[in-house]
């Protein structure tokens, strides 16, 4: 059967390279230990630790027997994943070596290293030549026979070209960041964290899916390494984890695995993996795929920084607009409104004014002045606001408020009348306490009116009318440190307040009008 002589042909192949690591280690431990050179000796044990088992594995292969489609299936998995695991330790220690020598050629261990990882490399091209031609046995198995190229396809697998050497020279430090490396090969995990140190990143390395999970969510991080075959938890299940929690599924993840099928790429890809590589890795394509995904990683921190720092000088100017115009009004003009002026069909209004403290002005220096007409009016709008009331503006030292605008309220003017006599209150406890002659005079009447917004560049939301008129001569006819109302008002009150009869006077541009005070409630 043509399945059967290849796949014993392409054992055969493998243990000769196979072989070869394990002589090479055997020497390069004795060179080391007569040359003294203590430095290499960790990690020689380590790598002749995992030859060990890629010759276990290879005796087994070549024990085993594979006759079937299903057999195959199992065949291609373990030979990608079993014989990839240890030979990824073997050629990232030695990698690592020969980094550490440099281009010092005079090297006593130079050659063989060298030497062992170009069998390292002529093993994994013996791998990707099984994988490939046990996958097109094996269509030809599901399709009744059908015609197979020979094994002289293996010459041409083998001639693939070898991947690039890491060149140090002329390539840009990446920029250092903190990474979880997740393997449940200590060999594996060891050579990925020294590998990146080297690149200047800060590494944490987990072995097993739990611990990475407990990593996580107490330590930040900007990149996941994981493996994709672990006991207990693989690697497919954590990748999902990370990606269903809010607070993780922002990190990236590279998948690093021994599985080269299309379909296992694809799922980890569509699962939310950033990249994926398969072991053993070549060292200039892990540092592309990594900085390529802390780059990304880095811009989406950048975007996210931006979007913040957008939406606080979004909420901050909002904050500003609603110290300028009605919260209503604000949303009516970002809904699009070109004009906004509403008619009224009753209101009450307010005005207030400081009595005397033009003169006193003349006589308190300009900020103390400032500091009290500013105490005095951030009261007023703290009252405004508690009773329900629109402040509308400040001229001087006067200040103006609506209840019923921008939206109708039937409890209008009982609004108006507890706010006024709480600002007489407020007046006269900060006279009190800066020993001050503050006295308030205030005004208060109800009709209709017309509100809306004027300005282009600097917006005002302002009120306009007979009542407004009125309401300020009710404020000018009063006396110092009492309410007047019209008629209207009084009225409008009904019995929530005690009241008292003015009787009817003259108001400058009215005529004669029925006034009361208000006293209290």
């Amino acid at each position: 059967m043509q399945f059967l002589s290849s796949i014993a042909f392409l054992r055969q192949e493998v243990q000769a390279p196979a072989s070869a690591i394990a002589d090479f280690l055997d020497i390069l431990i004795e060179d080391a230990r007569r040359l003294q050179i203590d430095g290499m000796l960790a990690d020689l044990e380590r790598m002749r630790t995992a030859s060990g088992r890629l010759t276990s594995f290879v005796t087994g292969l070549v024990q085993g027997s594979w006759s079937d489609s299903e057999a195959l299936k199992t065949f291609q998995t373990r030979l990608r994943h079993d014989l990839r695991t240890p030979l990824n330790a073997i050629k990232g220690y030695s990698e690592l070596l020969i980094e550490d020598i440099g281009r010092d050629d005079e090297h006593q261990l130079r050659s063989d290293l060298v030497k062992l990882k170009e069998s390292a490399d002529q093993l994994l091209a013996q791998i990707d030549a099984m994988v490939t031609l046990t996958r097109r046995e094996r269509a030809a198995i599901n399709s009744d026979g059908g015609n197979m190229r020979q094994i002289g396809m293996l010459a041409e697998v083998l001639s693939s070209v070898e991947p690039l050497r890491a060149d140090s020279a002329g390539r840009e430090a990446a920029q250092p960041s903190r990474i979880l490396v997740v393997d449940d090969n200590a060999a594996n995990r060891d050579v990925l964290a020294r590998r990146l140190r080297r690149e200047g990143h800060q590494v944490v390395t987990a072995a097993s899916g739990a611990t990475a999970l407990e990593l996580i969510a107490a330590e930040p991080f900007d990149l996941v390494l994981l493996d994709l075959i672990m006991p207990e938890m693989s690697g497919f299940d954590i990748l999902r984890r990370l990606k269903a929690a809010e607070h993780t599924a922002y990190i990236p993840v590279v998948v690093i695995s021994a599985l080269d099928e299309l379909d296992s790429v694809v799922r980890c890809i569509e699962g939310g993996a950033e990249d994926y590589l398969t072991k053993p890795f070549d060292p200039v394509l892990l540092r592309a795929r990594i900085d390529a995904s802390l780059e990304k990683k880095r811009l989406r921190d950048r975007e996210k920084t931006f979007i913040a720092d957008l939406e606080r000088e979004r909420r901050r100017s909002e904050a500003l607009l609603l110290n300028i115009l009605p919260e209503k009004i604000v949303k009516r003009l970002r809904e699009g409104e070109g004009v906004i002026a509403d008619r009224i069909a009753e209101a009450t209004i307010l005005f207030c004014d400081l009595v005397g403290f033009t003169q006193l002005a003349q006589d308190l220096p300009a900020d103390r002045t400032v500091d009290v007409l500013s105490e005095i009016f951030s009261t007023f709008d703290r009252l405004a606001a508690e009773q329900g009331v629109e402040k509308i503006k400040t001229i001087g030292d006067a200040y103006m408020a609506a209840a019923g605008i921008p939206e109708r309220q039937s409890d209008h003017a009982i609004r108006i009348a507890a706010l006024a006599l709480c600002m007489l209150a407020a007046v006269e406890a900060i006279a009190q306490a800066t020993r001050l002659p503050l006295k308030a005079r205030i005004g208060i009447h109800t009709g209709p009116i017309v509100a809306g917004v004027i300005g282009r560049h600097k917006f005002v939301y302002d009120i306009w009318g007979d009542t407004v008129n009125t309401a300020s001569r009710m404020e000018s006819h009063s006396l110092p440190g009492r309410i007047q109302i019209s008629a209207e008002t009084r009225i409008a009150l009904g019995d929530r307040f005690n009241v008292e009869r003015r009787g009817v006077m003259e108001i400058r541009g009215k005529g004669m009008m029925e006034t009361y005070f208000l006293s209290g409630s």
